[in-house]
This record gives structure tokens, C-alpha cells and sequence, in this order.
């Protein structure tokens, strides 16, 4: 049974002295549900109240804490006028000034001719210093005179009243049993739990990010997320499905057919994901690569061995476009005798009705389309395969019924163009076994990659009309639709005008709030050269193949992040002529922009791009993760803990390999919220 002692943490806010409905709703508010929630909200300083100053001595303008004498009120009975206190040590006087509060309340805290001590905020009003509002008042100097922790507080909760409630809860902490192992332990000078925490809150410790009691915590962080991928990994591996049998000669009369060949990545990768379809174990595989490293011929191998052996298979992309992309590229490789259909929200009904039929009759082998075949009205004789591309969003939970999705024989693989570090894969992907194609294809050309200063324009003009007479296509990149006041950026409609001008009936604009179905023509059209140059943001960032689109022009490049840049520059290198990026910027740029254009221009590597990107902008910013979602660490960072990451995969594998039971770390994975991912076994 689950130590209870983690109760106390995971209580209602509302049991803690000094919680009111108020103070309840502003925390709320910032996502604190428990009083858990309320320790990962740390010190970002603290206030030094251990030392009084004489009044002669007092800084403008900072906190400080003075013993004084109070000597006189002042009440006004003028409505919103300040009650004033005239105070004075031996050295000059000090007015205490009150706003919104009772007469009753300050002769009860500063009665008068008695000596007490008070800490504030210094200021001064006509040549005479004055503490407004002090935060501390008392006549015992020792509830007053310490270091105060300094938080980020809401609107509405005071310094005070934060202190408080923090103090509160690190008095009243639970013991809880110990889950790390003695080897463990002896890695941060063996500090349990309960005492990390503690010293974690200690003013003068605000900042030891290198301390034993701040790495243990973000170890514990590291290793419950792990666990709960663990967990989910054991728990797919459990299920035992029936082999799929086939005879690779189909595989491999493909692969003698393409114009290009695989790479060694690319065949290592096949033969895992051959392996795990051939095994009586589901597998759930993430295959992860670069642009333009050869995902989807991968993919599509898989799904043909799955069709030879007697299963269906299903594949999604998130668009209708890239979806046809991939239907005509299959219809392309594979023998005309393998049933291929495509569905979309386009399809028409009549012609829906038939699929979803042949589909249940086991008369379609391969099925595309956008998230629609998942609906539940999409019903599969046979489903032996789902292959779901540049779902990188995708949450564990997702993932996890997505798995359940396709029944007990039906295997999952996933597919992401977004390179990311390791600490960030086994972060987010760790319950998913991993493939890499890290390799380009050999006859593939390098992305020549330039800076520019924007006010160069016009070479770049005579460039891309030099480009048009050669056939080839640009895309043009901005990081805004429309223009603004407050950012100093060329918007994407701005350019888009400017351009029709100088190329008229050449030129389309795509944008985030581009209609759907608009969208779709207008790619349809750029990849039937219909026109020239596609002006848009960054909605062009992953997807689609446009093999004629040899130049990419990213406006005010140092806005964006590496990775951003890299997946931009993605969209072009895709045919067999020599294709270039020109990132353009303005002349005023900071040393981390500097950094980021050159890394680019010096690395085609999206894998080591990642890796400075995240070191560069920080964990949780990398990728727009923060945006869809996907788990921020309160104290762990990949870059400067990637040992502490190490070390838990290590203790993983250890944990697997020896079969060890999780019930010792059931409250360290309660405590760290990951018990909606594995609710079964807590």
C-alpha cells in the first residue's frame, strides 16, 4: 500500500492558515492545485532584513529594516489622504505612512513612545524619508529581523502573506519513505527528500542550481517522467500479437526500382522496423529524421511487407496534400495489384460510403488520408499497421490510446522531421522505441546557405528573377500576416504586394489564416508551377515535397529560433538541382543572433543544430514544445543537467533488465503527476 504521507502535499489549498477564497483563486489562477504545486514556485532572491539601519543611513529606493519610535499620529479625516505615523531614532525621524488602513490596526502595531521595529521599501516625501505601507512591523525585532524569500507573486498575494504560506508548509512536511537506492543517494551526499526541499527554500540558497538538494529534486523530476515511459513501453511489449510473415523480395523489387539507394541508415532503420513486425511484440516506434533524410520510402517498405502479410494498413499525414503526396508516390512504387486509396475531407460522400465499405471487407490494402480514417465510423477488416507522419505534438496519453486504437495486432509508427537532442527524445518520446536516419541521400546537394542585410534587396531581385528564367520556384518567408506597430518586422501580406509588382501574375500568398480549402489550391498550384514565388509565414515550416523549389528566403531570420530556421530551409534541396537559403536581417543584430546565422550557415546537421538551439534558447522554448504542451520540467533542464538524464536512463534499463517492481516509487510518481499517464498500477 502507498504511503499516505504524501497526502498532506497533494491536499486542497484551502486546509493551509491564511488561504482564503481570494488568495485561493489568484493561485488557481496560476496553475497551483495543490500545496505540491506551491514548493516548484521557487525563491527567485531574498531580502536581507537580519541588519537594522539608523535612519541617517537609509538608501532610497531599497528595503530596509529600521528600530524606531513612534511619536505622533496624523488621522486625516480627508477621504483617500494617507494616515501617518511620525517616527524618529536617534539619529533623524521617519514618517510610517498607511493607505486603506483602520486607526484601531496601527496604534495596535506602532503604539506610541514604544520602540519597534520596522521593514519596508525607502522612500522620500518633501526631504523627509518615509517607509509607505511597511511590510513588516512588530515591537520583537527577532519575528522581523531574518532574510526573506523574494517570489514571483501574483497580484494580490503579498510578500508577507507568500512567506507565510511557504514557512507553513516546510514546517508541517511529510517524511516520506525513501525511493532511490544507497548507489544513488551517495551521487548528492545522500539528502532525502524532506530535506532538499527545505534547503531548496532557503534564502541564502536561491540559485545553487549545482547544489546536492537542487540536483536530487531534479533527478526525482527526470526519473518519475522515465518511469511513466517505462511503464507504458513494458506495458505494449506485454501484448503478444500475432506475427506478421512476409517474404522481403517484394521490399527489395522496390527498392531495385527507385533511382536512388538507401542509405545505411535507412536500411538499419527497415531491418528494426522489419524486425519488430516479425515479432510476436507490438511495436510502437518512433522513426525520426532530418529533412529530407528518407522517412517516408522507410515507411512505405513497412507497409508493403504488412500488406504481403495479409494485414491492412493505414497512414496519416496532417494535410490533405501531403497525404496525396505520399498516395502518389505509393501508386508510383508499388504493384498495381495492391488496392491504394486516399481519403479527405473532400472525398465525396458517395465515394466515402464505398471506402468505408472496402475498407470493412478487407478490399483496400493501404489507406491515406488526414486524422478522418481515425473517425470512429472508419471501421478496418484487418488493420495491421498505422504509420502516422509529422506528429511530433503528439502527448503520451495520444500516443498511448493511439496504440490501443489499432487493436492487439496492429503495429504503430510515427514519424518526425523534427531532429531534437537526446535528453529532449527520451524526455518526450520515451515510451517509444527509436529509430534514427541522421544520413542524406548521397547524390542529394548541400543547401548553400547565405546572410544578407535586407537593405541588399535588389541583388536578391536580379537573383530570383535570374532563378524564374531558369524554371525554378522561391518561397519567401515572414514572420508576420499582416503589418505591425509594435514589431519592427515586414509582414508577409506587405511582401506579397510588394512582389506582385515587381513579378506580377507570378506570385501567391499562404498564411495561417488562409482558408482551408484556399490553402490546398494554392499549394496545388505552386507545386504545378502555376506560380513562381509562394510568399508566406511559417505555416510552410514542415511537410509537403516541391522538388522545383530551389530557393528559400527567410525575412528577419534572427527572430527566429535554429531549429525553425533549419526545418524552413527543409523546404527546399529537395530535387536534384543546387538549391540556396538566404536568411536576411537588419543591421543591429545581438550576439545570440550572430551566433544562430552562423551556426546555420556552418551545419546541415539538424541533430547538432538542435543541440545549439536548445542551448542557446533553453529548454522548453526549443520547438514550440511549450506551446503544445508536452511536460515542462520545474527543475530539471536537459542542457546543464544531461548527466542527471543519463543516469536515469541508466537506472531505467538496470530496472528493466532486473524486472524491478515500481511500487517503491509509486508516491515519487504520484507526487510528480504522472500518474494519469499510468493509472492502472498506482
Amino acid at each position: 500500500m502507498v504511503n499516505n504521507t504524501y497526502n498532506y502535499l497533494l491536499s486542497d489549498l484551502k486546509k493551509l492558515k491564511g488561504v482564503g477564497q481570494k488568495t485561493y483563486n489568484i493561485l488557481k489562477k496560476k496553475k497551483i492545485n495543490n500545496i505540491f504545486d506551491l514548493l516548484w514556485r521557487l525563491p527567485k532572491s531574498y531580502t536581507d532584513r537580519s541588519k537594522s539601519t539608523k535612519i541617517e543611513d537609509l538608501k532610497i529606493g531599497e528595503e530596509q529594516t529600521v528600530i524606531l519610535t513612534p511619536l505622533k499620529y496624523n488621522f486625516p479625516r480627508i477621504r483617500n489622504l494617507p494616515n501617518r505615523i511620525y517616527c524618529k531614532d536617534d539619529t533623524g525621524e521617519l514618517d510610517c505612512v498607511f493607505f486603506n488602513s483602520y486607526e484601531g490596526y496601527i496604534k495596535k502595531i506602532l503604539p506610541l513612545n514604544k520602540e519597534v521595529t520596522v521593514s519596508g521599501k525607502v522612500g522620500i516625501f518633501k526631504n523627509k524619508y518615509q517607509i509607505t505601507n511597511p511590510k513588516y512591523v512588530s515591537e520583537d525585532s527577532t519575528l522581523i529581523k531574518d532574510k526573506y524569500n523574494k517570489y514571483s507573486l501574483t497580484e494580490g498575494i503579498s510578500e508577507k502573506v507568500y512567506n507565510k504560506i511557504i514557512n507553513q508548509i516546510l514546517i508541517n512536511l511529510p517524511i516520506l519513505e525513501e525511493w532511490h537506492n544507497n548507489k544513488i543517494l551517495r551521487k548528492f551526499d545522500n539528502i532525502s527528500w524532506n530535506k532538499a526541499i527545505i534547503e531548496l527554500h532557503k534564502p541564502d540558497n536561491v540559485g545553487k542550481y549545482n547544489s546536492n538538494f537542487y540536483r536530487r529534486l531534479a533527478y526525482d523530476e527526470i526519473l518519475s517522467t522515465f518511469l511513466a515511459h517505462s511503464e507504458i513501453r513494458q506495458n505494449i511489449k506485454k501484448i503478444k500479437k500475432q506475427k506478421k510473415f512476409f517474404d522481403i523480395t517484394h521490399q527489395n523489387k522496390i527498392l531495385e526500382n527507385l533511382d536512388f539507394k538507401l542509405t545505411g541508415d535507412q536500411e538499419k532503420t527497415l531491418n528494426e522496423i522489419n524486425n519488430d513486425l516479425q515479432s510476436d511484440q507490438k511495436m510502437f516506434r518512433l522513426l525520426q529524421g532530418d529533412v529530407g533524410s528518407g522517412k517516408t520510402i522507410v515507411a512505405l517498405c513497412a507497409a508493403i511487407n504488412t500488406v504481403n502479410s495479409g494485414f491492412q494498413v493505414a497512414v496519416m499525414a496532417p494535410t490533405e496534400i501531403l497525404a496525396r503526396q505520399h498516395f502518389n508516390f505509393a501508386k508510383k512504387i508499388f504493384d498495381k495489384k495492391i488496392n491504394l486509396e486516399i481519403l479527405s475531407s473532400k472525398s465525396e460522400y458517395k465515394e466515402k460510403k464505398i471506402i468505408k465499405e472496402k475498407l470493412e471487407n478487407n478490399q483496400i490494402n493501404i489507406i491515406f488520408g488526414t486524422h478522418a480514417i481515425f473517425q470512429k465510423k472508419i471501421i478496418f477488416k484487418k488493420l495491421g499497421l498505422i504509420i502516422i507522419d509529422e506528429q511530433h505534438k503528439f502527448g503520451v496519453n495520444q500516443r498511448k490510446k493511439l496504440s490501443d486504437k489499432g487493436g492487439d495486432n496492429c503495429d504503430v509508427l510515427l514519424m518526425s522531421a523534427t531532429p531534437i537532442p537526446r535528453t529532449l527524445t527520451m524526455t518526450i518520446y520515451g515510451d517509444m522505441d527509436l529509430s534514427i536516419i541522421k544520413e542524406k541521400p548521397k547524390a542529394r546537394k548541400e543547401v548553400k546557405t547565405y546572410s544578407k542585410l535586407e537593405t541588399k534587396i535588389d541583388e536578391i531581385l536580379k537573383f530570383i528573377e535570374k532563378e524564374i528564367n531558369n524554371n525554378n520556384q522561391i518561397f519567401w518567408v515572414c514572420s508576420l500576416i499582416e503589418e505591425s506597430k509594435k514589431l519592427d518586422h515586414t509582414s508577409a501580406v506587405q511582401k506579397f504586394e510588394y512582389l506582385q509588382k515587381k513579378f506580377p501574375n507570378q506570385v501567391a500568398l499562404l498564411h495561417g489564416k488562409t482558408e482551408p480549402e484556399e490553402k490546398e489550391i494554392i499549394l496545388k498550384d505552386f507545386l504545378n508551377q502555376k506560380t513562381k514565388i509562394l510568399v508566406s509565414t511559417t505555416i510552410i515550416e514542415v511537410g509537403i515535397d516541391f522538388p522545383n523549389a530551389n530557393v528559400i528566403i527567410i525575412e528577419n531570420a534572427n527572430k527566429f529560433g535554429l531549429s525553425q530556421l533549419h526545418q524552413l530551409r527543409g523546404r527546399v534541396g529537395r530535387g536534384e538541382k543546387q538549391s540556396t537559403c538566404i536568411l536576411l536581417f537588419k543591421s543591429s543584430l545581438t550576439e545570440n543572433a550572430k551566433k544562430r546565422l552562423n551556426i546555420l550557415k556552418s551545419s546541415t546537421d539538424g541533430f547538432v543544430i538542435s543541440e545549439e538551439d536548445m542551448k542557446l534558447r533553453g529548454f522548453g522554448d526549443i520547438l514550440g514544445f511549450k506551446q503544445s504542451g508536452i511536460k515542462i520540467f520545474r527543475l530539471a533542464d536537459p542542457v546543464h543537467n544531461e548527466d542527471l538524464f543519463k543516469l536515469a536512463e541508466i537506472e531505467i534499463k538496470e530496472m528493466e533488465k532486473n524486472n524491478i517492481s515500481l511500487n517503491k516509487y509509486r508516491t515519487l510518481m504520484k507526487l510528480y503527476d504522472q500518474a494519469d499517464v499510468i493509472n492502472d498500477i498506482i
